[in-house]
Formats: C-alpha cells, sequence, structure tokens
C-alpha cells in the first residue's frame, strides 16, 4: 500500500500530469515543461513520490556515447488506476466550490486547470 504524502499545489500540478495517462512514463525535462516547475522544485516532488511508492522512478536503457547524451531516468506512476482516480477524486473541490462567489477571484487551482 502507498504510504501518505501531503498534497501541496505543487504535488498536485506533478500527479495531474501522470493522471493524464497513467501508462506514460515520463521525464524530469518534460515535467518541468509542462509544469513550469524549475528542478529544485520538481525533483523533491518526484524524490517523495517515489519514496511514498507513489511513482517508480527507472534508468533509461541506452548507450550514452551512440546516443550523444547522458542517461536520462523516467518515471511512471505505480499507483493502480483505482489509487489514482480516488488521489484525483480527493482534489476536486465540492461542486458547491467550483465557482467562486461574485467580486472573489477564482483559486489558483481553478485557473490552473486542476480543478475543474
Amino acid at each position: 500500500m502507498a504510504s501518505q504524502i501531503r498534497i501541496t499545489i505543487a504535488v498536485a500540478r506533478v500527479l495531474r500530469e501522470f493522471l493524464a495517462n497513467v501508462h506514460r512514463p515520463r521525464y524530469g525535462y518534460d515535467l518541468m515543461q509542462v509544469t513550469g516547475y524549475p528542478s529544485g522544485k520538481l525533483y523533491p516532488i518526484l524524490a517523495r513520490l517515489v519514496e511514498a511508492g507513489w511513482l517508480i522512478r527507472e534508468q533509461e536503457d541506452i548507450d550514452r556515447s551512440r546516443a550523444g547524451r547522458p542517461v536520462r531516468y523516467l518515471y511512471r506512476a505505480q499507483a493502480t488506476q483505482r489509487e489514482l482516480a480516488a488521489i484525483s477524486e480527493q482534489l476536486a473541490p465540492p461542486a458547491s466550490e467550483q465557482l467562486a462567489p461574485p467580486g472573489r477571484p477564482q483559486s489558483d487551482l481553478a485557473r490552473q486547470g486542476i480543478c475543474t
């Protein structure tokens, strides 16, 4: 069973990328591009998710000299689709909270498309 992890906005944004396609492995640089997070913010989040058992970190199997670049690490969802769906459900606000009251701006989560 996966360990508990505190779900911050940053963690939720990273998890959203894995929820979009649970079978697609992701590279750190790719995740930096889609989340907008620098490496100093992203990699500690990925490390916590790996430690909690939510993600698997694997080293790419390539010949560095042939590829002309260093080996990359890829991350993929460890949790089952059911567990990820439960996490996604927990991240969504109740329907009554999805729209901001008049005169009050939407939350960062709503603006970023995390809560729809």
